[in-house]
C-alpha cells in the first residue's frame, strides 16, 4: 500500500515544458492539467500498482456497507462506509496515490470506533470506481462528495488526507468553511515545481486562519521528505495551525513499527475529536 508519490515527482521533472503550456488549454475535469501524456501515464502506474479489489479484505469488518455515489458528469465513484453506533460525526478519508479503499478499511476501524462514520472512497479510474484518473476531476469528485456529506446533518465534518490525499483535499476545501477539521499526513508543499500548474499547490490553498488544520510531517519519510513539506509547514504555523514533526514517523503506512502507526492515528484522532 505505500504511496509512490516520489515515482510522480521524478516523472514530472522530465519534459515539465510540455505540461507548462498544457495551462491555457484545460477546460473541463477530464483535462491532464499535468501532462497529456505524462498525467494519464503515472495514474495509469499507480492504479496498477494498487491492484484490484479483494474482498477477503473486508470480511472480518463489521458494520461495514459499501457505498456509491455519483457525480455531475455521470461518474460512479465506490467506496466504504464504516458506521458507527452513535456517530458524532463524519470521518471521509482520501488516501495516497497507490492504494484502494479497501486496503485500508480494516485499519480505519479505530476511527469507527471513536464514534465517527468513516467514508473512504476508490479514486476514479481505481478498484470499484469508473471513469478516467485525471487530478482536475479528482479535485472535483472530493469537493462534490464533501457538499454530500455535508448535508446528511452530521455535527463534526472530518477530513484526512494522506500524501495524494491531502493534495486533493486542500485543493477541493482548503480555504472554503466545508469542514470542522483537517488533517494533511505528508503531503509537498508544492507540485507546480513539477510542472502541474500553480494553482494546484497545496500551500496556495491553507486558509488564511488554518486553526482547524493538522500538519503532519515525518523526519524518516523518504517518499515526501522535510524540505518538501517545509513550506507548507512554516505557512501552517504562521496562520495558527496545528504542525506535527516527529522524528519516527515515516511515510504514512510505512511507519517502521505497528507502535508507530498507532501512535500517528492517536494525534490524527485526537485533533480531530477535540472540541
Amino acid at each position: 500500500m505505500a504511496s509512490t508519490m516520489a515515482i510522480f515527482l521524478v516523472c514530472l521533472l522530465v519534459a515539465a515544458s510540455n505540461s507548462r503550456s498544457a495551462v491555457a488549454q484545460e477546460v473541463d475535469v477530464d483535462s491532464a492539467v499535468c501532462g497529456s501524456i505524462r498525467e494519464p501515464f503515472m495514474f495509469w502506474l499507480w492504479s496498477s500498482m494498487a491492484g484490484s479489489p479483494n474482498p477477503k479484505r473486508l470480511s472480518q469488518i463489521t458494520d461495514l456497507e459499501q457505498i456509491s455515489f455519483k457525480t455531475r458528469d455521470r461518474t460512479e465513484l465506490g467506496g466504504y462506509k464504516l458506521a458507527a453506533t452513535k456517530p458524532k460525526g463524519y470521518l471521509l478519508v482520501v488516501q495516497g496515490n497507490a492504494m484502494l479503499a479497501d486496503q485500508l478499511a480494516a485499519d480505519l476501524q479505530v476511527f469507527r470506533d471513536l464514534g465517527l462514520d468513516v467514508y473512504i472512497f476508490d479514486y476514479r479510474g481505481y478498484g470499484i470506481s469508473k471513469g478516467k484518473s485525471r487530478l482536475a476531476a479528482i479535485v472535483a469528485d472530493y469537493g462534490e462528495i464533501i457538499s454530500y456529506l455535508n448535508t446528511l446533518g452530521y455535527d463534526k465534518r472530518l477530513l484526512y488526507g494522506i500524501s495524494m490525499g491531502g493534495i486533493v483535499l486542500l485543493n477541493a476545501v482548503g480555504r472554503s468553511q466545508a469542514y470542522t477539521r483537517l488533517v494533511v499526513d505528508s503531503s509537498p508543499s508544492r507540485i507546480s515545481d513539477f510542472g502541474c500548474p500553480e494553482r494546484y499547490d497545496p500551500v496556495v490553498h491553507l486558509p488564511e486562519d488554518s486553526s482547524q488544520l493538522m500538519i503532519i510531517s515525518g523526519a524518516k519519510d523518504q517518499v515526501i521528505t522535510r524540505s518538501q513539506m517545509d513550506e507548507l509547514v512554516r505557512v501552517a504555523a504562521s496562520r495558527r495551525g496545528r504542525v506535527l514533526l516527529d522524528n519516527e514517523f515515516a511515510h504514512p503506512y510505512q511507519d517502521f513499527s505497528d507502535a508507530i502507526h498507532r501512535r500517528r492515528q492517536n494525534e490524527v484522532a485526537a485533533f480531530l475529536l477535540q472540541d
